[in-house]
């Protein structure tokens, strides 16, 4: 087994049980394998161990902290893990409402690399993020199957495609929600297929649209817009650069509520949109992707948060609600609000704090990773 050394002057962050070891905190050079590495002090004293990913500037991600088990690392580790991952769904997540959840949540399950969606409750979605998990991919799908998964589908972050490696659906997959019903596209759809992280935040918008007209931007397969049609909307508008997308969130409508007639999708980019938009939605979701992929681009993301919260503050109907969100890691819930108020002021426009709004609880943060507390969002009253 490889080893790793932390410099002195770096071991703190690890020894308070931080999974990420950048390049710049090892001595010497980053070793060229990937695989299980032991992470030691200058001393020579084991913080614990970790997958190694020599490609990354993240070269090494902690998994266990401390002395090595003494079964080691065997099949009985690591079931150990995910089925400790799924006691935790089961309390907070899944019930007769809800049979689509994330099952492995990476670092947030002391698991890093590895992400488990399920769907339809026994479609398992395995996502490794690094090479090293890549190479377990075997192990993991002889737990899932032994968990009672009969189709499970992988794709490798560096991989532009997944495929099955066990079994294979004979018709669309369709997961349930809090009771509403989604089909899920595994092979095409983004990331695992649907966004699960919103879930409580799609029954928060359900909750407050009744007799509102509602404008879901960046809309994807229309999660919120289904959401808001099963809370009394009176008028569902879904926007999407992506045409596939839209066609999804006809049919989702369409398949929870077949006589709303209300609900229309368009085809367009949000940010030229949300710059024409009519000025009299009562409810704005602004949901896009994570504009800051990078430490890097940060500032060119934070100008299209504020560009797209601009032109809905600007145009949202007085006494209007928005919810807007972001998903980018890089941007953190303070700078998030300072965009905000940023856009606050230049569209001239009181606004309030309603709600912060935050990922579900089968996304949970790893306290000694608050890296992983990626999703933040704001509940606004704008008068």
């Amino acid at each position: 087994m490889q080893q790793i050394k932390i410099k002195q002057e770096r071991v703190k962050p690890f020894v308070q049980r931080h999974a990420w070891v950048f390049s710049g905190a090892i001595v010497g050079e980053v070793s060229k394998s990937v695989g299980i590495a032991e992470v030691v002090d200058e001393a020579g004293a084991v913080i614990g161990y970790g997958f190694s990913d020599p490609t990354s500037q993240i070269v090494c991600r902690i998994f266990h902290s401390g002395p090595k088990p003494e079964s080691g690392f065997d099949l009985g580790y690591w079931k150990s893990k995910i089925l400790a991952a799924k006691v935790l769904r089961e309390k907070l997540v899944v019930d007769s409402e809800t049979d689509s959840y994330r099952l492995l949540h990476a670092e947030g399950d002391f698991f890093p690399g590895l992400i488990i969606d399920v769907y339809g409750g026994n479609t398992a979605f395995i996502h490794t993020l690094i090479d090293a998990t890549k190479q377990w991919l075997k192990t993991w799908q002889d737990i899932l199957t032994e968990m009672g998964f009969t189709q499970i589908y992988h794709r490798h972050s560096h991989d532009k495609d997944g495929k099955w490696i066990s079994g294979q659906p004979e018709k669309e997959i369709i997961a349930k929600e809090n009771g509403l019903l989604f089909f899920v596209d595994l092979e095409k759809g983004q990331k695992t297929g649907f966004f699960i992280d919103q879930r409580d935040n799609r029954e928060i918008i359900k909750s407050l649209s009744k007799g509102k007209k509602v404008l879901n931007a960046f809309s994807y397969t229309g999660g919120f817009s289904a959401y808001a049609v099963a809370g009394g909307a009176t008028e569902v508008l879904s926007v999407d650069i992506s045409k596939d997308a839209c066609l999804m969130a006809d049919r989702n409508v369409q398949l929870n509520f077949p006589k709303y007639k209300k609900h229309k999708s368009i085809a367009a980019d949000c940010f030229d949109y949300l710059k024409e938009m009519d000025s009299d939605f009562d409810l704005v979701i602004l949901d896009p992707p994570a504009f800051a992929k990078n430490k890097a681009s940060v500032d060119k993301a934070a100008r299209g948060y504020k560009e797209i919260n601009l032109s809905a503050l600007r145009k949202i109907k007085s006494g209007g609600l928005l919810a807007t969100f972001s998903c980018s890691q890089h941007i953190d819930k303070d700078l998030f609000q300072k965009i905000i108020f940023a856009a606050s002021v230049d569209a001239g426009r009181s606004v309030r704090i309603v709600k912060p709004l935050s990922q579900t609880p089968d996304h949970p943060v790893n306290i000694f990773h608050p890296e992983g507390d990626y999703l933040k969002g704001l509940l606004l009253y704008v008068e």
